[in-house]
């Protein structure tokens, strides 16, 4: 029960500070979702590094290492490239974003393309998308707790009070809430994680590489890429893939609108990548698990890091780590229950009725809250994918997005309203449709050359989407010459 009381005890300085972060302020619709557009670079960064360090990092990594292998080093590799982006990205949409106002990712495609229907399409897309995320988060929270307990909390329970901490948290602080918390969370991760890393490979096996020479003599070749399945295609389409998507999730776009100035972009760039490297130590927690604790199989590989935590130590320092990892959910998790809301509310109920004023809007989000809330938790005990498997079909999904608003960012724009839709539809479709029936390109394409079967389905819905984006943006300005209509080729 100690662990158990640790956790708790995280939780409740977590729910104090989201109080304190509230204090004083109106919390109308632009302070709840992007804090009155006031945060300076520790803030934002915070923010940024809240959304990327979740529990897919503090369990799935580590359940990946353990599981995959070589593998989960992609995990390592698309941040890094992401960051890269960023520092040119990021401030081109914070300056349009400022200048008219937005408050969502949605928002940005409709103002954009000024059409009110493609931000309908993209608030869907990117609500089904952040489904499976928050699932990812609760999944991890039920684990932590239930691991912590010893048991004696079971795994739906934990769930069960996690969602309603989750949804009461979020209503109450918004995203000022998840900022104040980001900091305890960055803190608690930075040191439990280190020190796992490097503790646990040294006290098991000695050394580094000692750990690692014993578990290539016991699973030869589990630390390298194999020749196919997770091959070096899959591995390269599905960095590429993340790199892609990184700021698509709409908490993430969203969390851009709340810096005060675009020189935090370019900060934070510089910063970031170092940040990656906690996810080494992360991975050698699970990879040191993978000789101590051996024998969990498919989604139980997420387990591996507290198994060997609760082997190794004393349930005080356990609860430290659940602690930890409760916030690696908290975090995030209402980030995204926010800006899943937020959207809702503004970007479709409210084009469904534009006489809705700003004060109903921001009280239709917060009652949302509870509603997407509950969605994911149905979701939660009626699937079985492991967490990592469960981020990558959300970034398959929100990486179609992608297209449509880096050639908007050109002077010229490339896209036009119709082919922007079409491409998105048509990717989404296609990652849907790989995604329920289950299927694979060497089921589908057993005759194409090896590296191309491997390909992550993502990219493939990705082509998809920019093949049938050219095209229909092509034959629609080419009808609209014909008819003598006004041209959208000036991007906004």
């Amino acid at each position: 029960m100690t662990a158990l009381l640790v956790v708790v005890a995280t939780v409740l300085v977590a729910v104090a500070l989201a109080l304190r972060a509230r204090r004083g302020r109106d919390m109308d619709l632009e302070q709840w979702s992007v804090g009155g557009r006031g945060f300076g670079s520790v803030f934002v960064f915070l923010l940024m590094a809240g959304e990327i360090y979740t529990t897919f990092t503090f369990l799935g990594g580590s359940g990946w290492a353990y599981g995959k292998g070589g593998p989960a080093f992609y995990i390592l590799c698309y941040g890094s490239i992401a960051f890269v982006m960023s520092y040119w990205l990021l401030p081109t949409l914070w300056r349009y974003a400022k200048r008219k106002g937005l408050l969502s990712q949605a928002d940005f495609f409709t103002a954009k393309f000024d059409s009110p229907g493609l931000g309908v399409l993209v608030s869907l897309v990117g609500v089904v998308a952040l489904v499976p995320y928050l699932v990812l988060q609760l999944k991890g929270l039920g684990i932590i707790v239930s691991e912590t307990s010893g048991g004696r909390i079971p795994y739906a329970a934990a769930i069960i009070a996690g969602t309603v901490v989750l949804a009461a948290y979020v209503t109450i602080s918004g995203v000022r809430g998840s900022a104040w918390t980001a900091a305890l969370k960055d803190v608690l991760i930075l040191v439990v994680v280190v020190f796992l890393g490097i503790y646990l490979p040294l006290h098991y096996f000695g050394g580094f590489g000692p750990m690692f020479h014993a578990i290539d003599a016991a699973k030869p070749g589990f630390l390298t890429l194999p020749a196919k399945g997770m091959s070096p295609s899959w591995f390269v389409s599905t960095v590429l893939l993340s790199a892609f998507g990184f700021y698509m999730w709409p908490h993430s776009f969203g969390a851009v609108y709340t810096a005060r100035d675009e020189r935090v972009f370019r900060r934070n760039a510089i910063v970031l990548p170092l940040y990656q490297l906690i996810l080494v130590f992360v991975f050698f927690a699970g990879f040191a698990a993978v000789l101590v604790v051996p024998g969990l199989t498919g989604s139980d590989g997420d387990l591996s890091l507290l198994r060997i935590t609760a082997k190794t130590f004393d349930p005080w320092f356990v609860g430290v780590v659940g602690g930890a990892g409760v916030l690696t959910a908290l975090v995030p998790g209402s980030l995204i229950l926010m800006t899943a809301a937020t959207m809702l509310a503004k970007n479709i109920y409210r084009v469904a009725r534009p006489a809705t004023t700003d004060r109903q809007t921001a009280v239709l989000a917060k009652i949302l809250v509870p509603v997407v809330a509950l969605v994911a938790l149905y979701f939660t005990f009626n699937g079985g994918d492991t967490i990592v498997s469960l981020l990558l079909m959300g970034y398959s999904l929100v990486t179609q997005l992608f297209p449509a608003m880096i050639l908007s960012l050109c002077r010229r724009r490339l896209v036009n309203t119709a082919g922007a839709a079409a491409g998105i539809v048509v990717g989404v479709a296609v990652v849907a449709a790989f995604t329920i029936s289950g299927a694979t390109l060497t089921g589908l394409a057993p005759w194409l050359p090896q590296p191309l079967k491997d390909l992550n389905t993502g990219v493939v819905a990705l082509v998809a989407n920019l093949v049938v984006l050219g095209l229909v943006t092509m034959i629609t300005r080419r009808h609209r010459a014909v008819r003598g209509a006004p041209s959208e080729s000036v991007a906004a």
